[in-house]
């Protein structure tokens, strides 16, 4: 009878340090900087984004002119420290035409991209 207390006694205190077990970050999806961001404009391909930010992680079924970048962080130590970010891009004629989500744009991203290989191109004449 003794032995059994003793063990349930001990058990209890053991599930009472289950705070001290270490657990690790999980994070998920796409993480993207502000100076990644920084140097998107307008105009872009869909190749030049991906060279800059990556592959998207989710990319619309229907049409694949909408991209989603998401990031999930899922802290070990306290829900506090969890984080969810999203980040959506529209391209039309596979040329970048907006992006909304938790990032900031920069004061350029409205201002076209030109392309120095095109431009110097329609220079060259017959």
């Amino acid at each position: 009878m003794f032995c059994r207390l003793l063990i349930i006694i001990a058990a209890l205190s053991l599930s009472a340090c289950s705070s001290w077990v270490f657990r690790y970050d999980i994070a998920q999806g796409n993480y993207l900087e502000q100076k990644s961001i920084d140097k998107l404009q307008v105009g872009m391909t869909k190749e030049q984004v991906k060279f800059i930010l990556g592959s998207p992680v989710v990319i619309d079924a229907f049409s694949d002119d909408t991209w989603n970048y998401v990031y999930t962080l899922k802290s070990g130590r306290n829900a506090k420290y969890n984080q969810k970010k999203h980040f959506i891009l529209m391209f039309s004629n596979d040329l970048l035409i907006s992006a909304t989500g938790d990032y900031k744009l920069s004061k350029e991203f409205n201002t076209p991209f030109n392309d120095t290989a095109t431009t110097n191109n329609s220079d060259i004449k017959d």
